[in-house]
């Protein structure tokens, strides 16, 4: 690392969060950088561009008081880093890194680069076992798989931040390593009553001890919220690959981060694509979703639940559209099961988990599960097209059966989507069955004779 080096009186202009000035040392790409007012202030930042005049400085707070004349900047010579340790766990940061729960110091192992752990292709581990969260439509439905990455897409309005705060509540392993599971929380770009609602909540619980909590405001500076997941996952890389935890990482809401991208974007100059977005918004988030995983010979994972609202509920907004293309799957809200009074409003059909199938079966959870799990997909899937033709002939020009499936429909909605309080995956396997045995045997084509003598039949009687 070089010796630290100072430029003065070289600011030329100064755009929003931006800082440009004359080039006049050498300096490299995502350098840290320390900017003094004159007052003796100093605020941090970091190189954003350069070129073989001009230094483009993303300022991390606000830059009212900066002048042009009097600001000096410091080049550290390194890129920006955060100081972690095995006390980390129970703390309270905002968006770049500092302490705002008001202890002491963290008492420092390691600094780590913010841009992450460079890991082999080749080392990583195929993502495996299971995350209980507590959500019988995820747990049984969309199943997380430590090492996975599954978005939630919520919308505006919709209860997303409860939904964050009962999985960080309830999210726990099964086995022998449930001591060594721990939290990252990270809350981007909320207002400053939605934050302490987090805050509270995890102290209130107990979930604070075994988590890491980063919040970034609304009021923050748009290029503190570019830094916020990556501080937050920065400590959890650390949990999971050196401490070897296996780290639930919960971020919402990702969509203030790409509106903050978008803006700093804006401040730049640079082209924009869809929407306004800059054209490399693809592997921007890509450079923080592939942070998710597990490697071959550590005992840790790294599991990502990134939570993101569709701006006019679009789930083809460029937001929600590069997120599907990078994840392994999506849990979506729905406005209408919301506006009918289900918690949580998931909306079973277009939710997914791709890698569902590694973490579930004999031999991590149940032998039954996957085969339940499509059944009651299919069941509902029927229930649903069922309700467009009652929606045409009325209940009485349907069939017996249909009239079944519609009824199924209604309470899988009331008896299994919606949950007040968390469930076993053991509970949510047991309403699954309950709801089934509504349904005359021969429809149930996704179990075999073993399942439905075992499950179905078993509780017909007399």
């Amino acid at each position: 690392m070089r010796a630290d080096v100072f430029a003065e009186g070289t600011v030329t202009r100064i755009e929003g969060p931006l800082l440009f000035l004359r080039r006049t040392v050498n300096a490299g790409l995502n350098e840290a950088v320390e900017i003094e007012d004159s007052t003796g202030r100093v605020r941090p930042g970091r190189i954003a561009a350069l070129d073989d005049d001009i230094v483009t400085v993303e300022v991390l707070e606000s830059t009212t008081g900066l002048g042009l004349a009097d600001t000096r900047v410091r080049f550290l010579g390194e890129p920006l880093h955060f100081a972690v340790g095995p006390d980390i766990l129970g703390r309270v940061f905002d968006g770049v890194g500092r302490l705002i729960d008001g202890g002491p110091p963290v008492s420092a192992h390691k600094p780590l680069r913010i841009d992450g752990l460079s890991i082999n292709p080749a080392a990583r581990a195929m993502p495996a076992d299971f995350i209980e969260t507590g959500i019988s439509t995820i747990d049984l439905m969309n199943s997380l798989v430590r090492g996975q990455k599954l978005p939630i897409f919520s919308g505006a309005g919709l209860p997303h931040d409860r939904l964050a705060i009962q999985i960080a509540h309830q999210a726990h392993l099964r086995d022998s390593d449930a001591g060594q599971f721990a939290m990252v929380f990270a809350a981007i770009g909320v207002p400053f009553d939605t934050a302490e609602r987090f805050r509270l909540a995890m102290e209130d619980s107990g979930t604070l001890e075994h988590t890491v909590m980063f919040l970034n405001l609304a009021s923050d500076s748009s290029t503190q919220r570019l830094l916020c997941p990556r501080y937050a996952l920065t400590a959890a890389e650390y949990l999971a690959f050196v401490e070897g935890r296996h780290v639930l990482v919960v971020m919402t809401d990702m969509t203030n981060y790409c509106e903050a991208l978008r803006e700093v974007s804006s401040s730049h100059g640079e082209v924009p694509s869809r929407k306004g977005f800059p054209g490399y918004m693809y592997s921007d988030l890509a450079t923080l979703y592939e942070r998710a995983g597990s490697m071959e010979g550590v005992a840790g994972s790294l599991t990502q639940l990134p939570i993101l609202t569709m701006p006019a509920d679009d789930i083809t907004h460029p937001i929600p559209d590069l997120t599907g293309y990078i994840t392994e799957g999506q849990i979506v809200l729905d406005r209408e099961l919301d506006r009918a009074d289900i918690y949580p409003p998931v909306k079973v059909l277009p939710s997914l988990s791709r890698l569902m199938k590694d973490g579930t079966g004999e031999g991590y959870t149940h032998a039954d599960h996957p085969d339940l799990a499509n059944q009651l997909y299919t069941s509902y899937a029927r229930a649903q097209h069922v309700r467009v033709l009652a929606s045409v002939v009325g209940r009485e020009g349907l069939s017996e059966t249909d009239r079944l499936f519609l009824d199924f429909g209604t309470r899988f909605e009331q008896q299994f989507v919606h949950q007040l309080a968390a469930r076993t995956l053991e509970q949510s396997m047991d309403t699954g069955w309950q709801l089934l045995r509504s349904l005359p045997t021969t429809e149930l084509v996704r179990l075999n004779d073993q399942q439905i003598a075992r499950y179905i039949d078993i509780e017909a009687g007399p």
